[in-house]
């Protein structure tokens, strides 16, 4: 049997740590646009629990009193199948624009890529360029070196605090949440979210990076599955580039020049030219690295650029396809229902529920008596007084009930009622409703149904 050798490293294991990548500054078109959506997400990330709507929180995600504000509307858990479309349509979304452009979102818009993009750009302010970098890593200790990298790790720690106590501010008044702060005052569990989403934060974004990409991530294995030859993806054109070489008798060699400027750029650290690898984000970094060379010395621009495999094999591209079809007409059909839900949801619920420690009660006058409780939530931004009605067959009324039950705005009320049956023509059960209308807005009003139960049937 043919034996296979294994590589080992210098101390004879086979586990290898990975090497740090540092990624060169670049400027270009894909840059500009990936400093832009940085901008952008990270402004809404930091700005949004600070800014009110109508005196509320624009975003906050109110566990202990169970209510959710997202940008003046307010949902109950009651709401769950809201936050469910939208789970939904994201994960949707994600698949369309996968299958249309690849990795998009990695490149673009991931929290992961974002915050190591900021991390990085603060290493490169406190430490210097790539050349730099690499240098003070490998010299010896210094007050130089420790300067440098105590600014680095001062500026991650500020930032990656900073991220967690944001973070806790879209599930705790965030403006609360900073007085207490200051006045050492924070719940346990407060400080324990702030410390842990920092330091994740820290963590992914200042030491893990690329490996988050490339054995953390799932997105990075089923991407595939979504691919297909018409997906826009960062490709290398082999039949223009090849062969490399830096020589300036271009006539006998390929456009690439083989200065390794796409692999500097590249944030994973791989290298686009041995063609499309499952850790490309799509970020465009070697796209803007490789165009600036080729500006350099003279040569069309897109040796690397966004292409498909039918594109550069000499085929049309099919942009409109079945799969992409599909993915838009249940995205329409979700978003149309998700719009029309919102339209259509009243500010008004009513549960009901029965006692559950007794089915019936036989009174003395002969009557029979179930008891319910009217879980009634006014979801409306002003208090209003209700009414409740009952709809049912002869000889049952409602009792307990009062004129008018006043609720405050965005307030749950559970209140007992009972319901009573005269014996004569009583079946065991029977379907009854109760009615719930606003008094100030009648055609507010939301109808429940529950039964009647009696011992057995009187005639």
């Amino acid at each position: 049997m043919k034996e296979i050798p294994i590589a080992l490293n210098a101390a004879g294991s086979m586990y290898v740590s990975a090497a740090k990548i540092y990624p060169r500054d670049v400027a270009g078109r894909f840059q500009r646009l990936r400093t832009f959506a940085a901008w952008v997400l990270l402004g809404l990330f930091y700005l949004m629990p600070w800014l009110n709507l109508g005196g509320q929180q624009a975003l906050l995600f109110d566990l202990p009193a169970r209510q959710f504000h997202v940008l003046g509307l307010h949902f109950w858990p009651q709401d769950f199948i809201f936050l469910a479309g939208l789970l939904v349509i994201a994960a949707l979304s994600l698949f369309f624009f996968t299958a249309l452009g690849g990795r998009l979102w990695c490149g673009y818009a991931c929290p992961q890529t974002v915050w190591t993009e900021v991390f990085i750009a603060l290493e490169r302010f406190a430490e210097g360029d790539r050349g730099q970098r690499i240098k003070l890593d490998q010299a010896p200790f210094s007050l130089n070196k420790l300067r440098r990298k105590g600014l680095k790790q001062l500026l991650w720690i500020i930032l990656a605090a900073w991220t967690g106590l944001t973070f806790v501010g879209f599930f705790s008044p965030i403006r609360d949440l900073g007085m207490r702060l200051l006045e050492f005052n924070l719940g346990g569990w407060e400080s324990f979210w702030i410390c842990f989403y920092g330091f994740a934060t820290y963590g992914n974004a200042g030491y893990m990076r690329e490996q988050v990409c490339k054995y953390m991530c799932p997105y990075a294995r089923f991407q595939s599955a979504m691919f297909d030859q018409d997906t826009l993806v960062i490709s290398y054109d082999a039949q223009r580039g090849e062969t490399r070489g830096p020589g300036k008798k271009r006539e006998a060699l390929g456009d690439c020049i083989d200065c390794t400027m796409c692999v500097q750029v590249c944030p994973t650290g791989i290298d686009i030219r041995n063609g499309l690898q499952y850790e490309c984000i799509a970020c465009g970094a070697c796209i803007d690295a490789c165009d600036a060379v080729m500006d350099k010395v003279k040569l069309p621009r897109g040796l690397i650029r966004y292409s498909t495999e039918h594109q550069m094999s000499g085929k049309a591209t099919r942009i409109v396809r079945p799969r992409l079809l599909v993915y838009a007409a249940l995205l329409a059909m979700l978003i149309g229902a998700m719009a029309f839900g919102l339209l259509e949801r009243k500010p008004l619920q009513v549960d009901v529920l029965r006692d559950r420690n007794a089915l019936y009660r036989e009174l003395s006058g002969g009557e029979i008596e179930n008891s319910y409780t009217l879980k009634i939530m006014n979801k409306a931004e002003q208090a209003r007084r209700f009414a409740v009605s009952l709809k049912a067959p002869a000889g049952m009324h409602l009792v307990g009930a009062p004129n008018e039950i006043a609720l405050a705005a965005r307030s749950l009320l559970a209140y007992p009622v009972t319901v009573h049956a005269s014996p004569q023509n009583l079946a065991q059960q029977s379907q009854i409703q109760f009615v719930v209308r606003a008094l100030d807005q009648p055609s507010l009003e939301r109808t429940e149904e529950s039964r009647f139960f009696a011992p057995e049937a009187r005639r």
